[in-house]
């Protein structure tokens, strides 16, 4: 059987081990530290993910790479007396993950258009990069197009947990057992959570 061009680059991206990738990822980290924070970019880095997510190579569609610290929640330490174990400050996770806080960064930074989704492309000691797809919602050529015109209705949807990295923070992947508490949302069901 053959196989196509989206098997090769999807099986390089999977393994990450030849000695090319690294030379390549090597550099494309070296640049990628001097950019800005969110840098809008021509054509996506992961062109076989980027197509698994809705991205088209056509008016409209716009791809940025955002850069985001790594670690967990960075808390100051209180100055009052606490048993050291109740300080509050190590070991505490953010409810929302990194891959969402770019998204909500790169939104910002771009108020006319539309989150649609997101996927990892490197890290080094300090930063995760991802690269997020956007989509102008008065672009003429999304407003004719069927399969992704329903976006024009769905305002800010990124700030509302509407994608897919959203409902994947609100608990909203499965479903069924113990799975009511969190529909419609976390606060709204009852109060125990996730």
């Amino acid at each position: 059987m053959t196989r196509g061009m989206y098997s090769y680059i999807n099986e390089s991206w999977r393994k990450q081990d030849s000695e090319e990738f690294k030379q390549l990822r090597w550099q494309r980290l070296i640049e990628w530290r001097k950019e800005p924070t969110v840098t809008r970019i021509e054509r996506p880095t992961r062109l076989n993910r980027a197509r698994e997510l809705g991205y088209k190579a056509k008016p409209g569609f716009v791809i940025a790479r955002t850069k985001v610290r790594r670690g967990s929640l960075r808390k100051s330490r209180p100055n009052k007396g606490r048993v050291p174990s109740k300080m509050g400050v190590v070991k505490i996770t953010m409810d929302k993950s990194l891959k969402r806080i770019a998204e909500e960064r790169t939104a910002k930074h771009y108020p006319n258009l539309e989150v649609l989704n997101s996927y990892f492309v490197g890290e080094d000691g300090k930063s995760k990069f991802y690269e997020v797809i956007m989509v102008d919602p008065h672009n003429p050529s999304i407003k004719s197009d069927e399969r992704i015109n329903w976006i024009i209705g769905d305002k800010n949807r990124v700030y509302r947990g509407r994608t897919s990295e959203g409902k994947k923070n609100r608990g909203l992947r499965k479903k069924g057992k113990r799975s009511v508490h969190r529909r419609p949302s976390v606060r709204k069901g009852t109060v125990r959570g996730k």
